[in-house]
């Protein structure tokens, strides 16, 4: 019997103890596994399994539960239970496929390579949101009701002001914003609230990150123009100066690029707050809390410090190497679904190209390219197997870098991009109107007793 194979369990305890005998190991003790052995399970079957699963076993045994159920509910709590919820299917959706063994991303049918560089920000988020590009009658709609919702309520302001003077980061002052983009709404909790409040958070973000930027820096904030489009009235409010064409293209193409991205931790966020009913703006602000913790957010500042830090091509193996002999993670590479190169990345890197080649110097594009190609030889020499190649993150460094966005502003950017793919899957939640209630496994103790403060 191997560790991996159930004891017998056709007759009584007394029967399956003296079959399984021979497995007992005098020196494994512990109190449940003594409950297990006087139940007749086998000592190698226990090895095999973690602690919780024993005590578990061992807490129906004491029950007086048959060895037939004792095995059925074990397995059953083994097979139920996935730290982090991997590999639990979730949710039913036409938003977005990931496939990262072969790199692959789907967003609402199309390839992500044959739309993000062609699609305004307006017709992604239109197609996620209706499953159809719009035509120009509804494309010019969606714009001017996008349009509509840029400015922001008194109360807003004052918020943004005060949290400039506690030199708040910029994420943390996109989340308190967010949650006040509810002031006034219209519609009530039904289907009409919910686009409501979808346009006044896709449209609301951009605007509550560069007004927020300008005050942080000292200078007032930029009135919005409904004329300008959603990506170039970003950079706008920014800068104080209407964009190139290469500049807003290249936005653009980030954005479409990141809006959606299967069920990942703010999007999960997202439904697990509407599936209560509740409305849109709590659900958004729910997946800004959860986009900013560092496990989920992404650091795509110090990937394009690892360029800068090289300088020159000749430089990029000596200075990899020594960062891979001091055990330092290479910013930029690996993803925990790919197994091949990041299709974003790919997207990425050829907006950059063209955004850096419309500017006349593609001298940083071309290093980044060397330091890539050097990384990629680097990584599969001191970690082989581990099929560590290019993420999204390292050429959405120097994408943004290049429309001369800042490190401060690379993660808010990218949540003015996701919320399109935050309010469509709320309204697929939405839709089913189920809520998303899993289960846990209890592995504490149940016996404690109450002690009077005074003998603590």
């Amino acid at each position: 019997m191997n560790n991996e194979e159930w004891p017998e369990v056709a007759g009584d305890a007394k029967e399956v103890w003296e079959r399984n005998a021979g497995f007992w190991d005098d020196a494994w003790v512990g109190a449940y596994g003594q409950v297990l052995q006087e139940n007749g399970v086998c000592r190698m079957w226990m090895q095999g399994r973690s602690v919780r699963i024993v005590r578990q076993l061992a807490e129906i045994c004491i029950k007086k539960t048959s060895l037939e159920n004792i095995y059925r509910e074990s397995r059953m709590a083994e097979e139920r239970v996935r730290a982090g919820l991997k590999g639990v299917v979730a949710a039913e959706t036409r938003l977005s496929s990931v496939n990262g063994q072969i790199g692959e991303l789907i967003v609402a049918g199309f390839p992500i390579e044959e739309i993000a560089g062609k699609a305004s920000f307006e017709e992604m988020v239109y197609l996620l949101w209706h499953d159809a590009l719009p035509g120009d009658g509804e494309l010019a709609r969606f714009r001017e009701a996008l349009a509509e919702h840029r400015l922001l309520e008194g109360a807003t302001m004052d918020l943004l002001r005060e949290a400039a003077r506690k030199k708040v980061p910029v994420i943390d002052a996109l989340l308190m914003g967010a949650a006040t983009l509810g002031l006034g709404r219209e519609g009530g909790d039904g289907e009409e609230g919910l686009r409501a409040d979808a346009l006044r958070v896709v449209a609301g973000f951009p605007v509550l990150v560069a007004t927020y930027w300008r005050l942080l820096k000292g200078t007032e904030p930029v009135v919005p123009r409904a004329d300008l489009g959603h990506a170039e009235n970003y950079l706008y409010m920014l800068t104080g100066q209407v964009p190139s064409a290469a500049y807003s293209r290249g936005l653009e193409t980030y954005l479409n690029t990141v809006m959606d991205h299967g069920l990942n931790a703010s999007t999960f966020t997202a439904r697990v707050i509407v599936s209560t009913r509740s409305d849109m703006v709590s659900a958004v602000v729910g997946a800004v809390g959860a986009l900013k913790g560092p496990l989920h957010g992404g650091a795509p500042g110090p990937a394009l410090d690892m360029v800068f830090e090289i300088g020159e091509a000749s430089k990029a193996e000596e200075v990899l190497r020594a960062k891979l002999d001091r055990g330092e993670r290479l910013m930029g590479f690996g993803h925990r679904v790919y197994k091949v190169r990041d299709p974003r990345a790919e997207i990425l890197s050829v907006a950059a190209e063209h955004l850096y080649g419309a500017g006349g110097d593609l001298a940083l594009y071309e290093l980044a390219r060397a330091v890539e190609e050097k990384a990629l030889a680097l990584l599969a020499e001191y970690k082989p197997g581990r099929n560590l190649q290019t993420n999204v993150e390292f050429y959405t460094a120097l994408l943004l870098h290049g429309i001369d966005l800042v490190p401060d502003l690379f993660t808010p950017t990218f949540a003015v991009g996701r919320v399109g793919g935050w309010t469509a899957h709320c309204f697929e939640q939405r839709a089913l109107d189920q809520i998303v209630r899993p289960e846990s496994v209890y592995v504490g103790p149940k016996d404690r007793r109450w002690v009077p403060l005074e003998a603590r």
